[in-house]
């Protein structure tokens, strides 16, 4: 009686004649900052002019190098090959290897340009255009407070679901409705309220409000909704099967 087929081993990276694929060489260079400091006394009407003349005097020669303060390692140029720096095109390096203070100037015009979307952008235009961008904004944003790698490009954003929003010129709406429905405020005309007034109420009313247990119950409600709606489909699937075997 044979015995067992023997099954042949597993190659990795190999060529068509069974050959390991050599590992590619890089040339990396990488940086850091050194601080370099003085302290040196001016005579100055304020503080703030007091620090723009350190700003622009140039006299350095009293300088200190801090070794022990020294910024963090990063990646400002590669190359494909071995000790070829400057000797060729560079490779373009992901920006996650870049100085944190870097990506955060980079992304400061990401996100900036779409806070300036969202203040022209109407109402019926803002799930169309910006809700993924700002995902993919925020999830860069925090990786890079948090020191980690940026997201995958394909990696899936979170998609939020806005439970309670209110404009203030409903605000404004109802003060007219409050002051006309009783008489404790007849004598306050409803254009004595400013846009200011409605403005810094509504920051302090929705800085206050505490939304958690509404929130909770929502997200314990539409995972209940998700399982039936599942469960439902299947339940469908097992008598449409039954009744095909009946046939």
């Amino acid at each position: 009686m044979p015995g067992p087929e023997k099954r042949p081993p597993r190659r990795c990276l190999q060529h068509p004649k069974g050959r390991t694929a050599p590992m590619p060489i890089y040339t990396i260079e990488t940086t850091y900052h050194l601080p370099v400091y003085r302290h040196r006394s001016y005579k100055a009407p304020s503080l703030a002019e007091a620090c723009r003349l350190a700003i622009e005097d140039d006299e350095w020669e009293a300088e200190t190098h801090d070794y022990e303060c020294a910024g963090e390692t990063y990646v400002t140029g590669a190359w494909d090959g071995r000790d070829c720096a400057y000797s060729g095109p560079s490779l373009a390096v992901p920006s996650h290897f870049d100085e944190t203070v870097q990506r955060k100037a980079d992304h400061f015009e990401i996100l900036l340009g779409l806070v300036k979307v969202l203040r022209g952008a109407g109402v019926g235009t803002h799930s169309a255009y910006w809700i993924g961008r700002a995902g993919s904004a925020i999830a860069k944003a925090e990786a890079i407070l948090a020191g980690a790698r940026d997201p995958a490009p394909d990696a899936p954003m979170p998609r939020p679901h806005i439970l309670l929003s209110f404009d203030e010129s409903e605000v404004r709406a109802t003060i007219g409705e409050i002051i006309a429905g009783d008489e404790t405020f007849a004598a306050l005309p409803a254009d004595a309220i400013g846009a200011d007034d409605i403005h810094a109420a509504c920051v302090a009313v929705a800085a206050a409000a505490n939304l958690s247990e509404e929130r909770g119950s929502v997200v314990f409600r539409a995972a209940l909704a998700a399982i039936r709606s599942v469960e439902q489909r299947a339940m469908e699937g097992r008598k449409e099967g039954e009744r095909e075997k009946k046939e």
